[in-house]
């Protein structure tokens, strides 16, 4: 039963691996002119404040022109979806990818996880239902999420994570590792290929903990909390801002006025505070001296608010990259403010507690944080961080709204 399952679980890892790394060339080349050809061309500053906001401002309007006009809209309304959702039609997949190549190369503060992911569901539900007539679309989407999840953090460990979080939600006879066992393939094999393509790390070179001490565990549990307040108070905006940009009544306006907003928040916070973020928090963790606490505070917060705009606007794009950054550069923040919380605890616990709040997924924002910090000594801290951390936010509104605009619980 499980081994002709081998060979389309290694087909659709690989296959969700390769569509991942062709969106982000071809977003990274199109970055390349708007951020840096044209600018130069013109005799512009590359960053500079009306070069910022006319660039997002841009990527709004075509953003929304693609949402209007192009057939499939680029889906639904991406406040109302998370990160995997059933399979959509194939035909909404060409517009939902140019939507999330424009939105990543134009400074959106999204990434690409919830496009691409829901590209590959629908493509391997799509061909997978015609290469193997009669199987479940269930199949493909778990086949394709860990393939792309798996090629997205450059493991296969962060699909599983997150499949056996979806599966105890959905109890269903039959052991967990059968059900694991073709998404795991599919997993391995998308990580593999990105791995050996395009080699990611999500190290951030922190400093090594050297052992824990007594007072990393009331640290832990103050930043890790404060996090996830910090993320639980963009949650409880997000309905709002949503309901705002719906009264505009047409995608093109919503659309343009976020990436307008966007733009004068990219002035306010700086360079870094644009795009998905990955980047940006490796030139945060390699000098973490480099900014006061209060320019550190200011980035978490405007880099949170960019994330709430885009994402009720009708920007497309993923929030787990842009939510790291936000943890970063506010665990960045409280060690410079209170020297005596290790650079180390700070981001982990930060990341963890805003990770929580924004996903509400515990094992991805564990897996997460343990990453970036890439220090053993982390991991019992981090647990002890989770505790205060899910009680701030488990049974609370999430960030993901049903169709009436209400939030999911």
């Amino acid at each position: 039963m499980l081994l002709p399952l081998i060979v389309p679980a290694i087909i659709v890892g690989v296959g969700s691996s390769l569509l991942l790394l062709g969106l982000t060339e071809v977003s990274e080349q199109l970055k390349g002119v708007l951020w840096e050809v044209l600018p130069d061309a013109i005799g512009i500053g590359r960053f500079s404040a009306p070069w910022t906001v006319a660039v997002l401002t841009a990527t709004g309007l075509a953003v929304g022109l693609v949402v209007w006009k192009v057939p499939g809209h680029a889906g639904p309304d991406p406040a109302t979806t998370g990160l995997v959702d059933r399979p959509m039609p194939a035909s909404v997949v060409p517009s939902l990818l140019l939507t999330a190549v424009l939105g990543l190369a134009g400074g959106v503060s999204l990434g690409p996880e919830n496009p691409i992911t829901a590209a590959n569901i629908a493509l391997a539900a799509w061909l997978g239902g015609k290469a193997m007539r009669g199987s479940r679309a269930e199949l493909w989407a778990s086949l394709a999420a860990a393939g792309t999840v798996g090629a997205l953090f450059g493991t296969p460990v962060a699909a599983a994570l997150i499949l056996t979080e979806s599966l105890a939600s959905r109890p269903a006879p039959g052991a967990l590792w059968d059900k694991l066992f073709a998404p795991l393939i599919a997993g391995g094999t998308g990580s593999l290929t990105t791995v050996l393509i395009a080699h990611p790390t999500f190290d951030l070179a922190l400093p090594p903990l050297n052992g824990s001490r007594w007072v990393d565990v009331p640290a832990a549990l103050a930043v890790s909390s404060l996090g996830a307040l910090l993320g639980m108070a963009a949650v409880y905006v997000f309905p709002y801002t949503h309901a705002a940009f719906r009264k505009l009544g047409h995608p093109v306006g919503a659309i343009t006025a976020g990436g307008l907003v966007l733009g004068l928040l990219g002035v306010l916070g700086g360079q870094l505070t644009l795009f998905k973020g990955l980047e940006q928090v490796k030139v945060l963790a390699a000098d973490p001296s480099g900014w006061s606490s209060g320019g550190f505070a200011l980035m978490a917060v405007v880099k949170l608010a960019a994330l709430t705009i885009a994402a009720t606007c009708g920007f497309r794009g993923g929030r787990i990259f842009p939510s790291i950054f936000v943890g970063v550069a506010l665990g960045l923040g409280v060690s410079a403010l209170v020297p005596e919380v290790h650079t180390t605890v700070g981001v982990a616990c930060a990341v963890l507690g805003v990770l929580l709040a924004i996903t509400r997924q515990g094992w991805l924002s564990l897996f997460t944080a343990a990453v970036l910090a890439a220090d053993p000594h982390a991991l019992p801290l981090l647990c002890i961080g989770l505790v205060p951390a899910w009680l701030l936010v488990t049974g609370r509104p999430q960030m993901q709204l049903h169709d009436d605009g209400t939030p999911l619980r």
